[in-house]
Formats: C-alpha cells, structure tokens, sequence
C-alpha cells in the first residue's frame, strides 16, 4: 500500500467530512476519494440505517458484503424514525446513522435546523444530481398515480382530475386520508403553489368555461370539490390497491395509490391499471431523503452508504417499486410494473424549495379538508 503524506492526509480527512466549515466544504469537492472513504469506513463501529420500507434489510446486508462495512437495516415507519431521531439526539445515544425519510417538510422544518441530522452530497455525484434534489440530499422520488382496474374498464374511465368531483365518482374514488399521511396536505400546498395554473386550465378543457369560485384558488376550489364529493378514504395503500385492482368487481373504485402497489398485480392477481390519460398530470410526487444522524459514531461508514444508495447497485431494490432515483444516470428498469416511465414527465414532481412552507400550511390544508369532507 502506498504511504501517504500529512498533506495527503489531510485532504482524505476533509474529504471523508470530518472537518467543518465553508474551506472544508470547498477542498472536500476537490480532493474526496471514494477509496479513501471507504478506508475510514472500515475502521469505524457498524451502523443502522432507517427506512420506511423493508428492502432497506437486504440493502444493507449487500452493502456490507460490497464493502466490508457492516450495516444493518430497519423498518421504521416515517411517523417512528421521526420520533426516535428526535429522542436519540436528544438523550446523545444515537442508534440510527443514516435515515431515509420521505417526509422532507417536516424534516426541512425540525430535523435539519436542530442539528440532529446533517445533509451529505457525495462530491463526484454532483454533476449526477440535479440540483433540485441536493439541499436536503434526496435519493429517489416516490410517486402515487391515478389508477384504475382493466378487467371493468378497457381505457381509463377517468381522463381529467375535475372528473374526480362529479356526481358519476361521488363515493366511489378511493384515496389515502389527508389527515393520517400528511405528504397528501403537502401535494395540495404544492398543487396551489407550482401547479394552480394548470388546475385552471384543466377545468376550463373539461367543462368548456373558465374556472369561477370564491375560494382562494384554483387547488382550495378542487381540494373542496373533492372533499365534498365523499372519496373512500383509506389509512394505507393495500387498501385502495384492493378497492380499485380487486379482480371480479361490477364497480370498481377509481384511485390514487403509490406506483409500488403495481406489484400487487403479480402477488395478488390484482388488475390495476396506470392512468395515462389523465390531465393535467398522471399523479404526484415526493421525494426520499438520506441523511447521517449528527451524532453518529461512524460519519465515514454513515457517508459510504449514503453514496452507495445513489448508486444503481444500492437503490435498485426500491426501483422495482417504481421509485425513481435522483442519479439522472441510473436508468429504471424496463420491466417496472406500473409502466410509470413512459408518462414520467406528466408526474407532478415535489419542490422542496418551498418545503417549509409546505409544512407551516400543512395543518390548514388538513383542517380545510376536514371541514369539507362528506362522509
């Protein structure tokens, strides 16, 4: 192995993130070494690493195997990791290294500003990333779609979101509760702030008028409609994907379920198509986060899998559920059920640039919805 000097080890400490401040930030984009990274990984404790899915197990099993780091992986629902984030810093007895999490607002609103976790762009994946998904490091965007069941309907029944309010759907669209997964609040937030626009020219395509109403915009107008038009609200995914995919139904409902739930087509028999048709977008978007526990004993180990996870290898387990890495170079697989890819671009994406907004608005888009809600 080849010696190295104190100014070459400098350079891999600043690159391996153990310094601070704005120089350390600057030499770390021109001097990181993954190799030297992995290195100082080897060297420290083993590390546990949160997600919302359970993927994350074999995820870290064959991170280790890969790089003789040991990492064990835990299901821990977004609600839970939320929680013991907060109580592990809080107590300095920090468990969990790295999180993925998929509530960005409230991450962009308590998580990042206490200090209790640290965002970490692997320097030679800069280019890869754009920049939208840099600050807070996000690793995949998650999409949920409009879908509807082939065995009862040859094309989608439904070609336009204000459909969705009709006396035809009334009682029968089937959604996640606003107020038990809030990321649905913040798709409203966003839908008023990047997509209100569209909202209106949408209604004016599919009722031939311009959009007339006391609210205060075009989404407040929709969210309203929506609401009072009484969808089935569910606590989860599972269950949409069974009231719209179930096969041998007369009536069917509509739905808006995640991508990932396509799969229940081969495990469970289900019918479930992707509503391609559907303007102005085919679903919604929001995006997963990986970030390193500030307090975590192993910040090389921590960072290694963190840039193992932008990487095809890493992430691709999530990717046959639909999710979407941010890496613009890892390409999803052809065979991904929902078929997502071939209307990506119809997808109403997140921007956490408005994150804390999102979050400040989060609790009045759940009372509006509450309020107007026809059970």
């Amino acid at each position: 192995m080849t010696r190295l000097n104190a100014g070459c080890v400098q350079s891999l400490i600043i690159a391996a993130g153990l310094l601070s401040g704005t120089s350390a930030a600057v030499l770390a984009e021109e001097n990181f070494s993954l190799d030297a990274l992995i290195e100082a990984a080897r060297k420290e404790p083993p590390i546990t690493v949160y997600d919302s899915t359970g993927k994350i197990v074999d995820m870290a099993e064959a991170f280790s195997k890969k790089y003789g780091v040991q990492a064990t992986g835990i299901k821990v629902s977004a609600a839970a990791q939320f929680e013991q984030i907060i109580r592990e810093a809080q107590a300095g007895n920090v468990q969990g290294d790295v999180a993925m999490l998929t509530d960005t607002p409230a991450t962009v609103a308590q998580l990042l500003p206490q200090g209790f976790l640290e965002s970490w762009l692997p320097p030679d994946m800069a280019g890869k990333i754009p920049a939208e998904f840099q600050k807070p490091l996000a690793v995949t965007t998650n999409a949920n779609v409009f879908a509807y069941n082939t065995e009862a309907h040859d094309s989608c029944p439904v070609t336009n979101i204000w459909q969705l309010t009709d006396p035809k759907w009334e009682g029968r669209f089937a959604m996640v509760d606003p107020l038990t997964k809030p990321n649905y609040a913040d798709w409203f937030n966003q839908m008023e702030t990047y997509g209100d626009e569209a909202l209106k020219k949408a209604y004016e395509d599919y009722y031939g008028e311009p959009l007339k109403t006391e609210e205060a915009s075009a989404t407040a107008a929709f969210v309203k409609a929506l609401a009072e038009s009484g969808p089935l609200l569910t606590d989860g995914d599972d269950a949409v994907s069974e009231a719209v995919g179930a096969s041998g139904q007369e009536d069917p409902f509509f739905g808006l379920l995640s991508s990932a739930k396509f799969r229940d087509n081969a495990d469970s028999g289900y019918v479930l198509g992707l509503c391609k048709e559907m303007m102005p977008w085919v679903g919604w978007s929001y995006t997963k986060l990986a970030l390193i526990a500030a307090g975590t004993d192993s910040p090389n180990a921590a960072r290694l899998f963190v840039h193992y996870v932008l990487t095809r290898e890493g992430i691709e387990p999530q990717m046959v559920d639909g999710k979407i890495p941010t890496n613009t170079e890892v390409k999803m697989p052809d065979d991904e059920p929902s078929g997502l890819m071939s209307v990506v671009d119809k997808v109403f994406g997140y921007n956490a640039a408005s994150a804390l907004d999102d979050w400040d608005s989060r609790q009045d888009w759940q009372d509006f919805w509450r309020v107007h809600y026809k059970r």
